[in-house]
């Protein structure tokens, strides 16, 4: 599809010239053009200038953006949106006081997840999922990795990644999969623990690569679930067999996963809630992303990730939501800004970098993706709003105007 979008107030470009990602005080520039336009031809960005000097060329869809707003398509580069059940009686446990190890020893948690998962069609999952995802679009989010994980066995989590490629193959938004086949446990390996890491490393993993149906591999590193031996395990067999890792690393306590994440060139490491000085220090002689996750953060009522930190230490830093049925509910990245700004002291600019251009090299699509940038995937966002800092400052709401996904206007 063919577009021309003229009269926009703020073309946020988050332009980064070439470069994967963006780091330090580089985060806080936007390149923005004021009284811009916008040319898309076949889907892509074929050029980006001012009003006037730009002129639509014959025959072609114009949108007048009346002096709004336009930015990149928000990535969201952690979620967990394929699951069947829901969770608001360990919500309401949470508010009378019980821990997240508390609910899940009550039966709870993500085994709480497993069961209803496990339990549900491909057919309910597909369409659940669909459902999720359609709202992430209307609140402008335009790519977004699904993680399996609330199967936790090899037929159950091969579904989950089949419900993936499904709607990968059938819906606008551009989805990359990831295996978390080590997220929990499994009640039939609660006594041998060890032979559930060897069942993802000598079958789960291997089936995976051969029929493609992930990109990423992922592991919820932390103590009483996967330690440092099996995380490494997994690791090192998914990188043999070209799969990428990536890590759940110091949502509850900082042991050493961030390092190891570092160490084996994990894409990204996500969570970051408990990481100290050592982790910093680790992702600084890296180029692994540091993702945080604030929804979750509020969501639990935990620490924040030291973002501030993280960004000072010339980290490159992304933010994602985390979306899932028991520790965050919410899928909309304008919020995440919000609180990466009111929660993490991180200024308007930074938390768009971070959910554009930095969230798109956490799946590797820093290239395409993730920036309004002659070359690229048309995926951008007009917002009703006329300053880009409003997003975050008046929240709780959707500002979304329209939705351009690869060149196409969708409608909702």
């Amino acid at each position: 599809m063919n577009l021309f979008i003229n009269n926009i107030g703020q073309l946020v470009t988050v332009a980064s010239h070439g470069k994967r990602v963006k780091t330090g005080i580089d985060m806080c520039e936007l390149h923005i053009l004021s009284n811009a336009s916008l040319l898309i031809e076949n889907g892509i960005i074929t050029a980006v200038g001012k009003n006037g000097e730009l002129t639509a060329p014959a025959d072609i869809d114009e949108i007048n953006a009346e002096g709004r707003v336009v930015i990149p398509g928000f990535v969201d580069s952690h979620t967990h949106t394929v699951f069947a059940g829901s969770r608001e009686n360990e919500f309401a446990m949470r508010s009378e006081g019980k821990t997240y190890q508390e609910i899940a020893e009550a039966g709870g948690g993500i085994l709480s997840t497993m069961r209803a998962t496990r339990e549900a069609t491909k057919h309910n999952l597909y369409k659940f999922a669909e459902r999720r995802l359609n709202e992430m679009m209307r609140n402008g989010t335009t790519t977004v990795e699904i993680k399996s994980g609330y199967g936790l066995s090899p037929e159950a989590e091969m579904n989950i990644l089949e419900v993936i490629s499904d709607l990968k193959r059938d819906h606008y938004v551009t989805i990359a999969a990831t295996f978390l086949g080590a997220h929990a446990f499994p009640p039939e390996y609660k006594d041998d623990k060890q032979a559930y890491v060897d069942r993802i490393c000598d079958y789960m993993l291997p089936y995976i690569a051969e029929k493609k149906l992930a990109t990423f591999v992922d592991v919820f590193c932390e103590l009483g679930y996967f330690d440092l031996k099996a995380t490494e395990q997994i690791i090192l067999e998914s990188k043999r067999l070209g799969l990428i890792p990536k890590l759940h690393a110091d949502q509850l306590n900082a042991f050493g996963a961030v390092e190891l994440g570092a160490k084996h060139h994990a894409i990204s490491v996500d969570h970051l809630e408990k990481t100290n000085e050592s982790g910093i220090a680790a992702l600084k002689n890296s180029e692994t992303i540091a993702t945080v996750l604030p929804g979750c953060s509020l969501f639990l009522n935990h620490r924040y990730a030291p973002a501030r930190s993280i960004i000072d230490a010339g980290i490159p830093l992304a933010i994602a939501t985390d979306f899932n049925p028991g520790s965050q509910m919410c899928s909309s990245m304008q919020m995440m800004m919000t609180l990466a700004c009111t929660q993490m002291q991180m200024t308007p600019a930074e938390a768009i970098t971070a959910a554009t251009l930095n969230a798109a090299a956490a799946l590797g699509l820093s290239g395409e993706i993730g920036s309004i940038e002659i070359g690229k995937q048309a995926d951008v966002v007009l917002y009703n709003v006329h300053d880009y800092r409003t997003i975050p400052y008046h929240y709780g709401i959707n500002h979304v105007w329209k939705v351009v996904k690869n060149g196409v206007l969708l409608d909702f």
